[in-house]
Formats: C-alpha cells, sequence, structure tokens
C-alpha cells in the first residue's frame, strides 16, 4: 500500500475473559474468537460484547488491540486472528489489492465519521472555509483515508478535485487551490499530535477519539453519515464468513444492545449502521 502506516503493535492490549491468550481459533485453543481492533471505538464496542453479552451466546471472545492499521490485517491473514473490526471496505479493498490479500467483509457496524480539526478542536477557526491563504493541512497517508480527507475539504470548496478522482484521490488530483493550501500526509496516528503544528488536520474518528477530542463537538467539518461508503465492518479470511463463531459476534454487532452502547457512549461521534 502506498505510504502504508507501519506500526509496531508490540504493546497491544489483549484482553480476555479471565484467559490467558493463545493461539487464534485455528484449531490452537478451541472455540475461542480471536478478534483484532483499534482500542477507539472497535476495542470498547467488542469489550462490551465480551461483558455483556458474549456468555449468553456462548461464544468464547478474545480481543486483542493495536494501534496502526496494518497489522491486523496481516494478522488475519496469517491466521493469528479470527476476525477484526477497525476498517471500511475501501480499505480493505485497497490493502487486498496491494497485498494480495484475501480478506472479507461480515458485517457492516458503524459509521466513524472523519473530521477536520483544529489546534485540538479548541481553535477560533469554526469553518474549514475560513482558513487562512498559504494554511498548511495535515491528511492520512494511507491510500483510501487520503483520498476519503481530500473528498471532504473538497466538499466544502476548499480545494477541487479532477473529475473522476475519487476514493483514492491524492493530492495530484486536486484541480484547484484558490487558498494555496499545503496538503501534508502523516500517519494516522501521528495527526491528533501534528495539530500544534499545522494550521488543521483531517482525523480518523478512532484516533480522535483517543486523543480527547470529540468528534461531534470539537470538529470543524465532520462527515455525513447520508450515502456514507465508509461504515466500519467486521472482518475475516475468506471462507470464514459462516464460521458460526463469527455470525455469533456479526449478530451481537448489530443487536440493538450494542446500538444502546454506541448511541449512549459516543452521543453522535460514532453512528451506528444498524438498527437491530
Amino acid at each position: 500500500m502506498r505510504r502504508a502506516v507501519i506500526a509496531a503493535a508490540a504493546g497491544a492490549l489483549t484482553l480476555s475473559l479471565g484467559l490467558t491468550a493463545c493461539g487464534a481459533g485455528s484449531g490452537s485453543d478451541g472455540d475461542k474468537l480471536v478478534v483484532g481492533a483499534t482500542p477507539t471505538p472497535a476495542g470498547e464496542v467488542l469489550a462490551y460484547i465480551q461483558q455483556n453479552l458474549a456468555k449468553k451466546e456462548g461464544l468464547d471472545l478474545e480481543v486483542r488491540e493495536f494501534t496502526d492499521y496494518v497489522t491486523p490485517n496481516t494478522a488475519l491473514q496469517e491466521g493469528s486472528l479470527d476476525a477484526n473490526l477497525y476498517q471500511h471496505t475501501p480499505y480493505l479493498d485497497d490493502f487486498n489489492k496491494s497485498k494480495k490479500t484475501d480478506l472479507v467483509p461480515v458485517t457492516e457496524v458503524y459509521l466513524p465519521p472523519m473530521g477536520v480539526y483544529a489546534d485540538g478542536g479548541r481553535a477560533e477557526l469554526k469553518d474549514v472555509t475560513a482558513l487562512r491563504p498559504g494554511a498548511t493541512v495535515a491528511v492520512p497517508n494511507d491510500t483510501t483515508n487520503e483520498g476519503r480527507a481530500l473528498q471532504l475539504l473538497a466538499s466544502k470548496g476548499v480545494i477541487g478535485l479532477k473529475k473522476g478522482a475519487g476514493a483514492e484521490a491524492t493530492p495530484e488530483d486536486i484541480a484547484s487551490n484558490p487558498k494555496k493550501l499545503t496538503i501534508k500526509a502523516l500517519e494516522p496516528a501521528q495527526l491528533p499530535r501534528s495539530l500544534k503544528d499545522v494550521d488543521a488536520a483531517v482525523i480518523n474518528n478512532n484516533y480522535a477519539l483517543d486523543a480527547g477530542l470529540s468528534p461531534k463537538k470539537d470538529a470543524v467539518l465532520l462527515e455525513s453519515a447520508k450515502g456514507n461508503p465508509y461504515n466500519n465492518v467486521l472482518a475475516v479470511k475468506k471462507g470464514d464468513e459462516d464460521d458460526p463463531r463469527v455470525k455469533k459476534l456479526a449478530k451481537l454487532l448489530t443487536s440493538p444492545e450494542v446500538k444502546k452502547f454506541i448511541e449512549d457512549k459516543y452521543k453522535g461521534s460514532v453512528l451506528p449502521v444498524t438498527t437491530g
């Protein structure tokens, strides 16, 4: 993947139901389902299921948290995970294409809307169209999220993109730039920390939440849920879609209980996709 986000997951936090972590459910640890996730919101949603719903459904769930976007897919392909939850389908498709993997979505779960932030969400900037001439705007450096960020900026006319530029748009696709903005591509996890050095940053929802930002309150511009292709999905290796454990987790992820948990906890900063 072009300019792929590469970060070690050595410090990954493993959550389990009081059980010692063994290998993924490829026969190494009975019926345990091992799921990879970024800490927020995916890890929190899965922890809620683990603590409140899994036992009743007969699901032995282990959650392993990662701080990057590459390792959870690599681990899933190699078999040390049974499933993961953290990415949208365009990213998954691009990963499969670039890494020659065969991972597939099982079900959509929630939309973590991408947003534009300035100075930790507390700057005087209230509208993205008020960016100063020559301002520097940081964006994610992975293929699909960079394109997504540019599309978000273009939706308000801050920049204009070439006709046909889609989810994989790059700065080279910028057709008009009336404010002569500088677009600076950074690893997604670095974007919240970059706010002190740039005029604005387009930040993925999970990293915004991890940094203590409220997408609903702090974002200068936030994606709309309507017609959005970037809903996060539960993913597995092709051929595992009908695994009974995966089906149980998919059922729980789209249940009324999880919908209510997302609505109550994130208060509009993460949007449940299904009604259960």
